[in-house]
């Protein structure tokens, strides 16, 4: 209950309104309830012509002694009166239209308190939604790295989903059954103390056995969830990795891996689904159990003419009877809110996920930038792997600067140190003499424009995505950005022209044409400093051309820092640095790096051959 309160403490606040309308009318429905019931007194008086029907009833002042008796008096004295004016039957009608007016008042609040706590239910829904992928944008590239994103979907999906079922759908449970549970405990203590005492000595035996198994479908639910994650990995995956997948006739091997992993998954849903089952025949059999306990000593009472009249033990029964469903549906979701904390912790794998790249208190003023890049004594690591060591690197304004290797040197992660995708563990990280620490990160990313080996594009038209970032964009700048990309003309010989989709990752164009897009994406941005990470290095010698033509329009006036694995795209380069293990081991020109006969002579003469 402890984790329940709080997860609601967390997302309920901005619903106030709502949930000061809900608890007004359950307290309606609750006193609506029991005052409709209590017709059922003199209904029964009437029919069974009990003696406290028949005889003649005085008056009393309301402040003549007991309340109750005065009450109970009073009813009769009135019901007593119609009898002798209207006749019995008549009488019956009455009290009958009465019942049926006083109910319809019943089900229309209790209606109302339903219908309030709806957009509790599922604003709290769309607000963890939310958060989520508000949490997603904004965590350092490398909390991605140990995550799998069938995990990340399937926490989204499958694991938000559950959390509406399980905790929203029981929202009801805090706030309409204690406050009826509480008002029919008010009524069975008031029309007898002595057989309420007796009913309270059963139910914490009850209540105790229900929240004994709801603690091991907790447990239960918690695996559960997590193999529906490596199943919705799995599926991921497969989408990602299909066209190997046929390449290597490897369907069946796929087909009887996942099949493991689903079934695996539906065994352990069925124990939980199972064990969830049973909350509705327990609390039935239970209820059952607790009435004859209170019929049998309920009727102790009355044959011996103690404290209770007939009718009034009827009555009574009727009460218990009602807040027994109350006592149900609190049972129902001590099994269905297990369930859902076990996917609030899994959520919260994400949402209380430390975010290592810190915004500074006092951003230092953006200025643009003026005058260099500086890596000084630059170390970083991931885990406990250094990936690079003792880093010294100027890039001054306005030139270009290569970064060359083995695969696993450590090249994008030195470029990706400059936008604080990572921050490093040792030495600075500097622009125009400013840390990257210090600046704003904003203020800092929008001085940089990216351009990947893997064009990273959306499943929108192409207008949306080369205008991607710059909102105030007009179709005059976004053409001209195409144009000097080489992309224009593709793009009009399209179907819709600029208003084309490309599909999913823009999968409906070439590898050329894709980054090409990318290219006018940035040109669009027109950030003074360009980053490169190998933008050539999967394209065919046509598309090689055209995208190596784009970048160095692009490249024009910009501060370029470029990773390239195809020494003929860095030729012309103002200085190359060749890394090896993580290290700057070579720097100079072309023409000197090769006059040296060192590593990068040894990298040139490879890719001639």
């Amino acid at each position: 209950m402890k984790e329940f309160l709080h997860v609601l403490y967390r997302f309920v606040p901005p619903y106030k309104k709502y949930l000061v309308l809900t608890v007004v009318f359950n307290i309606l429905s609750a006193v609506l309830n029991i005052f409709s019931f209590a017709a059922i007194i003199p209904i029964l008086q009437i029919l069974f012509r009990t003696e406290r029907a028949t005889e003649n009833v005085v008056w009393l002042e309301w402040d003549s002694g007991d309340f109750k008796e005065i009450l109970a008096n009073n009813a009769n004295y009135y019901v007593h009166q119609l009898v002798g004016e209207m006749g019995a039957t008549t009488t019956l009608l009455v009290i009958g239209l009465f019942l049926a007016f006083m109910t319809f008042l019943k089900t229309g609040a209790y209606f109302l308190s339903s219908a309030t706590i709806i957009p509790i239910r599922t604003g709290v829904v769309r607000d963890i939604r939310n958060q989520l992928y508000r949490k997603i944008t904004s965590l350092p590239l490398g909390f991605f790295s140990e995550e799998r994103k069938g995990d990340i979907i399937a926490r989204m999906s499958g694991d938000v989903q559950e959390i509406e079922s399980s905790i929203m759908n029981s929202l009801d449970m805090l706030f309409k059954n204690p406050i009826l549970i509480i008002a029919y405990f008010a009524t069975l203590l008031v029309i007898s103390w002595q057989l309420t005492l007796f009913t309270l000595l059963i139910v914490p035996l009850m209540g105790w056995f229900m929240g004994f198994v709801g603690r091991k479908l907790k447990q239960k639910s918690i695996k559960a969830q997590a193999l529906w994650s490596d199943t919705m990995s799995q599926v991921e995956e497969t989408l990602g990795g299909l066209r190997i997948i046929k390449a290597f006739c490897a369907e069946e091997k796929m087909n009887t891996r996942f099949d493991k992993i689903n079934s695996e998954y539906r065994d352990n849903i069925l124990k939980v689904n199972t064990r969830q089952q049973m909350a509705h025949p327990m609390s039935e059999f239970l209820g059952t159990v607790l009435i004859v306990i209170v019929l049998w000593f309920g009727g102790v009472l009355v044959l011996n003419n103690m404290t209770l009249s007939g009718p009034t033990f009827i009555y009574y029964l009727i009460i218990l009877y009602s807040i027994i469903n109350p006592l149900k549906e609190f049972s129902k979701a001590g099994y269905n809110i297990p369930k859902g904390l076990a996917s609030m912790e899994r959520v919260d794998k994400i949402l209380m996920a430390e975010n290592d790249i810190k915004e500074p208190a006092v951003p230092a003023a953006s200025t643009g930038f003026n005058s260099k890049i500086e890596f000084r004594n630059v170390s970083f690591r991931y885990a406990e792997k250094w990936i690079l060591r003792n880093i010294n690197l100027t890039v001054e304004k306005g030139k270009t600067v290569a970064l060359v290797g083995q695969s696993g040197g450590g090249k994008s992660t030195l470029v990706d140190l400059i936008p604080r995708y990572y921050d490093v563990q040792e030495g600075e990280v500097l622009i125009d003499g400013v840390n990257v620490k210090d600046m704003g990160i904003h203020d800092l990313r929008s001085l940089i424009g990216n351009v990947n080996q893997e064009a990273i594009l959306f499943n929108d038209t192409f207008f949306n995505n080369i205008s991607f970032g710059v909102d105030s964009a007009t179709r005059e700048e976004v053409e001209a950005a195409a144009k000097i990309a080489n992309a224009h003309e593709f793009i009009m010989a399209s179907e819709n022209g600029y208003d084309t989709n490309i599909g999913d990752r823009g999968g409906r164009l070439s590898g050329g044409q894709r980054q090409r897009i990318s290219i006018a994406r940035a040109i669009l941005k027109n950030p003074p400093i360009l980053i490169l990470d190998e933008a050539t290095s999967a394209l065919d010698t046509e598309s090689e051309r055209l995208v190596q033509d784009a970048l160095e329009k692009l490249m024009k006036t910009r501060t370029t820092v470029a990773i390239a694995h195809r020494l003929s795209t860095i030729k012309n380069a103002d200085e190359i640095c060749v890394l090896h293990e993580g290290q700057i081991v070579e720097r100079g020109s072309h023409d000197e790096l090769l006059a040296r006969n060192g590593y990068y002579h040894k990298l040139h003469d490879m890719q001639q051959v």
